[in-house]
């Protein structure tokens, strides 16, 4: 239970950092903020992130949080591919809508400079799991291309979407991210059918 309530704990003020950096900005945020909003004390926030800038790292958790509640909604009638475009869809309508395109940008970035764990190519995340799982379904059950290894597979549809994230940061959030991945992931993930 104890890890539990932990798990909880950090959830709670990442989820409060992230709403507070979304509508006020990173730079205006405060840590004391964060603390008010995820009702946790300053020894809690500590004991979980030495400071504001650890919290850039947590974003990999919010989508995997996103990732967990989408689990629950996967219609088990969607084929692999329709899964797999319908996770996509949903995750950058979140992120469109709740992740501002400087603190993605940021996230991105320190990961290209980063010596350290890079937590977006960190293959125990709920993400990967989830796609192994889907994929793997999909290939036994011949919806899916079977010259490929599931671990090929899921790295091209994590490449895949991190282009996309890249470009959309890049030109600025100049059009819709949902929209534009619904029109150009099929094409992008063609070589997965049979």
């Amino acid at each position: 239970m104890a890890k539990k309530n932990a798990r909880n704990t950090r959830g709670r003020i990442v989820n409060a950092a992230w709403k507070l950096f979304y509508e006020q900005g990173y730079e205006d945020t405060t840590v004391e903020e964060i603390i008010d909003l995820s009702q946790t004390s300053k020894g809690s926030f500590y004991h979980y992130f030495d400071g504001k800038d650890a919290l850039l790292s947590t974003l990999s958790s919010l989508f995997d949080e996103k990732y967990e509640e989408l689990t629950e909604l996967l219609p088990p009638e969607m084929s692999a591919m329709e899964q797999l475009l319908f996770l996509n869809r949903e995750l950058f309508g979140m992120i469109e809508n709740s992740i501002s395109i400087d603190l993605l940008a940021r996230l991105l970035s320190t990961q290209l400079v980063t010596n350290g764990n890079k937590h977006l190519l960190d293959h125990n995340r709920i993400y990967y799991k989830l796609l192994r799982k889907i994929i793997a379904r999909g290939q036994a059950e011949g919806q899916l291309n079977a010259n490929f290894s599931v671990s090929e597979m899921v790295k091209l549809y994590a490449l895949e979407e991190r282009a996309l994230l890249y470009d959309w940061c890049l030109c600025g959030g100049e059009y819709s991210l949902k929209q534009y991945s619904a029109a150009v992931m099929p094409g992008m993930l063609s070589s997965f059918l049979p």
